[in-house]
């Protein structure tokens, strides 16, 4: 994990000590997001402002998508590509066309387990 991404995990702990467990659909979508940019950087085969031979396309954005989840319902940002070949990218977490409690406990566990 770079620094960008070690301090954003930093903020959303920060961000769970000071309001607690009352805004936690904050931290999962935050959460969320973080895991769905780390899966579209390995669909592409670069990070982030990285310029690599084998890149298989280019960061294109966001867009929001609402999920339903038990701490209530949240927004994301669901991030996009452009310029690749073959099938485009849709984050494995999310159930395409439906709104997925499932997938945002998924990312919060994977999260716990990484530390």
């Amino acid at each position: 994990m770079d620094e960008d991404k070690d301090t954003t995990v930093e903020a959303l702990m920060e961000h769970l000590i000071e309001h607690g467990p009352g805004d936690m659909a904050t931290v999962f979508a935050r959460a969320f997001e973080l895991a769905m940019q780390i899966e579209r950087e390995r669909f592409l085969g670069a990070g982030r402002y990285e310029r690599t031979a084998g890149r298989l396309g280019y960061a294109n954005g966001t867009k929001p998508k609402r999920l339903d989840t038990p701490a209530g319902t949240v927004t994301v940002q669901v991030p996009k590509t452009a310029d690749h070949d073959g099938q485009p990218f849709y984050p494995q977490s999310l159930e395409r066309g439906r709104r997925s409690v499932r997938a945002v406990m998924l990312a919060v566990a994977e999260m716990y387990v990484k530390g």
